[in-house]
């Protein structure tokens, strides 16, 4: 992957964010940040 791919993925994922936040809040990101450390929890266990 170049940096230019992955500066206009990152820049694509945050736009995506900030819409998200925009029209339904902040609330769900609690939601997944649980689940995503419990994800890298697993994945840890299985290293």
């Amino acid at each position: 992957m170049t940096d230019r791919i992955a500066l206009w993925l990152g820049l694509v994922v945050l736009v995506l964010i900030g819409i998200d936040y925009a029209l339904v809040g902040t609330l769900h990101f609690l939601f997944l940040g649980a689940k995503f450390v419990d994800l890298v929890d697993y994945i840890a266990f299985w290293r």
